[in-house]
């Protein structure tokens, strides 16, 4: 496959995720930063390799052998992400450009020793989820911090944003994954939330809230 072939599955897994239906071609345009007519040529290179289900004008599925080329690409990626991180010190924010080069290293032997190098991470540096080589991983049940009420607490452990910007705010806030909140307060106006984290109490727009992930703990 080519590097342009293997974005586009990937840019169609991740579009189909929370979503069992077909994909748009102007979604996938959208999220590749192309032409709807580029898109449908690619498409149809896809589905001669068997990789996407296509019928023209009823979006675009992955296969079976294209969900696990998908997996196999997030895979290399998000591990080349805890790499990058924990053995040679980037930040969370630098990460993903670079591992979006790193992704289309053909070698399987060497992702099978970096997972084992790394101890065989279940996340990435963002939280998301790192499948195993056979595409199996374990979903946490996890909520935005926008969907919780007052009093809720819970585990930081993932985004749902991992621009630069908004990595570099929360850094600048002393925000990480792993740190426990509490929800203090939501302001009915704006719809903003105060939440208790390790470094005292703050207060976090609703944008915000929208791209932050807990995992909820029992408070007895």
């Amino acid at each position: 496959m080519t590097l342009s072939e293997e974005d586009y599955i990937k840019a169609i897994y991740h579009l189909s995720e929370f979503n069992s239906k077909s994909v748009a071609t102007n979604a996938i345009a959208e999220q590749m930063k192309t032409k709807p007519s580029s898109v449908t040529d690619m498409i149809k290179k896809l589905a001669e390799k068997s990789l996407v289900n296509y019928k023209k004008y009823q979006g675009v599925s992955l296969s079976e052998k294209g969900r696990l080329v998908a997996l196999s690409i997030i895979r290399k990626h998000r591990l080349w992400e805890v790499f990058l991180v924990d053995k040679l010190n980037f930040s969370w924010d630098e990460v993903h450009v670079v591992a979006e080069q790193l992704e289309h290293i053909k070698s399987d032997a060497l992702i099978d020793k970096l997972d084992a190098h790394l101890g065989f991470p279940k996340v990435d540096p963002h939280g998301d989820p790192i499948p195993n080589k056979d595409g199996v991983f374990t979903k946490s049940v996890k909520k935005l911090i926008s969907e919780l009420p007052v009093g809720s607490q819970g585990v930081c452990v993932g985004v749902n944003d991992s621009s630069a910007a908004f990595l570099k705010f929360l850094d600048k806030n002393k925000i990480s994954l792993g740190d426990t909140f509490k929800i203090l307060e939501i302001e009915e106006f704006d719809e903003s939330v105060t939440i208790s984290t390790r470094s005292g109490s703050i207060r976090i727009s609703k944008q915000i809230a929208t791209n932050l992930f807990l995992e909820i703990v029992d408070v007895e």
